[in-house]
């Protein structure tokens, strides 16, 4: 049996949970391996709606949910998001959720100085969730952070945090704003710390005994790969690497654990916040897009840009990541137009090009070249099988893997978790 590794293939916003619920099902253990609870995934199961930030999305089936160490983890959010989903009768307990004691901590100073700092950014703003995300894996990088092992043994936590402090401190002080309240900070992790131990564990040993056993894992990943932090519209990215490469030094296992890779793709394009968006529609296909996606964000409530499919993007992102096959999400937001595009390549200053540039001017200067089929009238929602599809959805669906040169897996017709049409089982390939 393969494990199974589920990344984004575009910004974000593809569907993940409703795929990754549904792989879950059928998962022995899940984990998270990079992000922070800037992540949204929405559930639906039965008559029942989960929006998740930071949990795994198995979370609500009770399989084994793992938050591995290359997450950057608030212990306040996810004490929330646990209460939330135990009001909605989802049991959380040590024996199915586990928490790396080596994860990076989000504090409250994190989200300060990310929203002291877009707010001063004026017309510079890079569109950050503002929860900390950034912050927080500078203070890793920069070997300053506290960690969930850190909560342990508050009593040796000065050397630490006078790093810290030195550091926000100073970065406060040209925001005019006061140095961090040590005795405040400590008081909150005292508070929290009885919380957030009781999950945490050295993730990579458990991983290693479910591996041992035979078991299927599902890694999943959270944004897309075009924020990844090297490989996307830098600098309007996230801090993480987002690439399924991550799966191994997020979580603990080794690159010969992650399997298929499984490529989340929207068969139209969105973004979220500031950036390039080569396709992005202004007029009325991009505001029916929009509305017949319910395209806003789980995590901020903020509207999506919508645009035509960029095969371009895609291709370059199975590319990078390793994407073994795709599932294509949302088809049914397609159905009524009469035409329907794809971005098939770029013009820049004259010049044709068949991958996206990595400076961002050139990346705000491109202009798509579009390959136009018919649409279809017919309806697509609810679709289980390739015979309850129009002809011309099927058309553009075979286009859309020839030009990304990536096999399509499965196929989301609508956000209920059995509307999938499975053409290639990611856990038997």
């Amino acid at each position: 049996m393969a494990n199974v590794t589920v990344i984004g293939a575009q910004w974000g916003d593809e569907g993940k949970g409703k795929i990754v619920d549904w792989l879950a099902s059928r998962a022995d253990a899940v984990v998270r391996f990079q992000g922070g609870h800037n992540a949204g995934h929405t559930l639906v199961v039965g008559n029942q709606t989960y929006k998740l930030s930071l949990l795994p999305s198995g979370i609500v089936t009770g399989t084994l949910s793992i938050i591995g160490n290359g997450v950057v983890l608030d212990p306040w959010a996810l004490k929330a998001e646990v209460a939330k989903l135990e009001g909605q009768g989802v049991k959380i307990t040590a024996d199915n959720f586990a928490l790396a004691d080596n994860c990076a901590m989000i504090l409250p100073l994190h989200r300060d100085l990310d929203g002291l700092r877009e707010t001063a950014a004026g017309s510079g703003k890079i569109g950050t969730t503002g929860r900390g995300i950034g912050p927080a894996y500078e203070d890793k990088v920069g070997r300053r952070a506290l960690r969930v092992c850190d909560l342990a043994h508050l009593d040796k936590m000065d050397p630490q945090l006078d790093r810290l402090c030195a550091h926000h401190d100073a970065l406060r002080a040209g925001f005019d704003q006061p140095p961090v309240d040590r005795a405040a900070l400590l008081a909150e992790l005292t508070e929290i710390a009885p919380f957030v131990l009781q999950f945490a564990q050295p993730v990579w040993k458990r991983l290693k005994k479910v591996r041992k056993a035979g078991a299927r894992i599902l890694f999943e990943g959270a944004q897309g790969v075009l924020l990844d932090v090297d490989h996307g519209t830098y600098p309007f990215v996230t801090s993480s690497n987002t690439v399924s490469g991550t799966a191994a030094s997020g979580s603990g296992l080794g690159p010969n654990s992650t399997g298929f890779v499984l490529g989340i793709v929207k068969a139209y394009t969105t973004r979220v916040g500031s950036g390039p968006f080569p396709t992005e529609l202004g007029d009325a296909d991009g505001q029916r897009m929009g509305e017949r996606g319910h395209e806003f964000g789980t995590v901020t409530g903020r509207q999506r840009r919508c645009g035509w499919f960029d095969a371009v993007l895609v291709r370059q992102s199975c590319a990078i990541s390793g994407v073994t096959g795709i599932a294509l999400t949302k088809v049914d937001v397609l159905d009524g137009f009469e035409t329907v595009k794809i971005c098939t390549g770029y013009r820049l200053r004259g010049k044709i090009m068949d991958y996206f540039p990595a400076h961002s001017a050139d990346q705000a200067e491109v202009e798509p070249i579009y390959e136009e089929m018919d649409g279809w009238s017919e309806t697509t929602a609810g679709a289980r099988s390739w015979a309850d599809l129009p002809a011309n959805a099927i058309k553009y669906i075979q286009r859309v893997q020839e030009l990304i040169e990536t096999p399509v897996a499965l196929v989301s017709t609508s956000p209920e978790r059995e509307d999938t049409i499975l053409v290639r089982d990611p856990f038997l390939d």
